[in-house]
C-alpha cells in the first residue's frame, strides 16, 4: 500500500475512533439509562453474612421478577452518604439506604429526589421525610451486644461498663462515621439528661474502649469470639447475626437521668434503614421499581422472618418465630424521640465535641 494511501486510511480510522469516543462521552448516559441495572449504596446490616439475609432474598427476588440485575455497594453509614457526595456531579449510585441521621444529611446536601414508593403511604410519619425524598424500608431499634457465654447476665447500666472487667473488651463503632457509632453518642446524651454529662461519661469510658471502628457490623463476630465482652450495635443486625453467633446476646443501657424517662430503666429509640432515590440517577426508573419492591407486601414480610427486623409498613402484621422473639425482646424497653432536626444541624460539633472529650 502507498504511504500516502495508508496515511489516509489510518487517519480515517483514528477519526472514527475519535468520533466514536466522543459520542460515547456525550451519550453514555442515556445509552446506560437503559441497561437492565440498579445500584444500590447501602449502610451494612441488611445482607446476610452467608448470602441468607434480607437484602439476599430482596434482590434475588427482584431479579427474577423484573430481570434487572442488582449492583451492591456497602459501607458505614457516614460512608456511603460521603461517597455519593463526592460523585454529585456524576452519581453512579441510583438507590442509597442509610440509618440516620445520615438520610437526613443525604437530604439535606440535595443527594435525593423526591419518589414516594408504593406501600410508603403505610409508613409512619416519623419514618419517612416530609418532603418525600426518603423512606423508612426497614424499622430497627439501636441496642448493645455482650457475650452470653463469658457473662452470666447481660449488663444493666452504663456505670456497669467502667468496670475493670470491661478493661480492653468493650468497644462501639465511631460516632459520625458509623451510624450505630453515631447512635451511642445520641442515646448517651439522651440517658445522662445531657450533652456534658454524655461526654463526662464517655470520657471515663476510654479507658475500657479498644479504640475506633469504621463498621458496627465487624464488632459482633469479636463480641461471639470473646475478644470483646460488650459492643454497640442495633437490634435488627445483631438478632440476624445470633443465627450463627449462639454467645451473642442483645441488651440496653438502662437511663441514669429521670428527665430522661425513668433512672433505671433500660431506653432505646428507632434507628430504620431509610430509602431514597439518587438526584440524577443514572437508571432512575429502575430505582423506583426497587424502591417499590422493597415496601411491597411480600418483601416487608420477609423483614422479619428472613432479616431479623421490623416491618417499616403498619399494615403488614408479622408472625413468624422471629417478629414474636423480638417483640420479646423489646418488651419493657423505652422507645424515646430524638430530635432528629436538632441532630442533624449539630451533629458535626458534637462529634468534634466527643473527640475532644475521648481523644478520639
Amino acid at each position: 500500500m502507498p504511504r500516502n494511501t495508508f496515511l489516509k486510511s489510518l487517519a480515517a480510522v483514528l477519526g472514527g475512533l475519535a468520533l466514536a469516543s466522543t459520542l460515547t462521552a456525550c451519550g453514555g448516559d442515556s445509552a446506560d439509562a437503559d441497561a437492565k441495572v440498579v445500584t444500590v449504596y447501602s449502610a451494612d446490616g441488611l445482607k446476610g453474612e452467608n448470602g441468607d439475609g434480607w437484602y439476599d432474598q430482596v434482590f434475588k427476588d427482584f431479579e427474577k421478577q423484573t430481570g434487572i440485575k442488582v449492583e451492591y455497594v456497602e459501607g458505614g453509614s457516614g460512608e456511603v452518604v460521603q461517597r455519593a457526595v463526592r460523585e454529585k456531579t456524576n452519581p453512579q449510585a441510583d438507590v442509597l439506604v442509610t440509618l440516620p441521621p445520615f438520610i437526613q444529611q443525604a437530604d439535606g446536601k440535595g443527594l435525593l429526589q423526591k419518589y414516594a414508593p408504593k406501600g410508603s403511604d403505610q409508613v409512619g410519619g416519623a419514618d419517612k421525610a416530609t418532603d418525600g425524598t426518603w423512606t423508612s424500608v426497614v424499622n430497627n431499634y439501636f441496642g448493645f451486644v455482650y457475650n452470653k457465654k463469658e457473662l452470666k447476665q447481660a449488663p444493666t447500666s452504663w456505670d456497669g461498663l467502667l468496670d475493670a472487667t470491661y478493661k480492653n473488651k468493650l468497644q462501639y463503632s465511631t460516632p459520625g462515621v458509623a451510624g450505630d457509632g453515631t447512635a451511642v453518642l445520641i442515646k448517651a446524651i439522651h440517658d445522662f439528661g445531657g450533652k456534658d454529662a454524655a461526654l463526662a461519661y464517655l470520657k471515663k469510658l476510654q479507658a475500657n474502649n479498644v479504640g475506633p471502628s469504621a463498621s458496627t457490623g465487624k464488632l459482633a463476630p469479636k463480641v461471639d469470639k470473646g475478644e470483646l465482652l460488650v459492643a454497640n450495635g442495633d437490634v435488627q443486625m445483631n438478632y440476624a447475626q445470633s443465627r450463627d453467633m449462639p454467645n451473642l446476646g442483645i441488651w440496653f443501657p438502662e437511663a441514669t437521668d429521670k428527665a430522661a424517662g425513668g433512672a433505671g430503666k433500660p431506653t432505646t429509640f428507632a434507628l430504620p434503614y431509610a430509602a431514597g432515590l439518587v438526584t440524577k440517577a443514572p437508571h432512575t426508573d429502575n430505582g423506583r421499581k426497587l424502591l417499590d419492591f422493597m415496601l411491597s407486601a411480600k418483601a416487608q414480610q420477609q423483614v422479619s422472618a428472613i432479616g431479623g427486623g421490623f416491618s417499616a409498613r403498619g399494615d403488614v402484621k408479622a408472625t413468624d418465630a422471629n417478629a414474636i422473639a423480638l417483640t420479646e425482646l423489646m418488651d419493657g424497653v423505652e422507645v424515646f424521640a430524638p430530635d432528629w432536626t436538632d441532630i442533624d444541624k449539630n451533629l458535626t460539633s458534637y462529634v468534634e465535641d466527643w473527640k475532644a472529650a475521648t481523644g478520639g
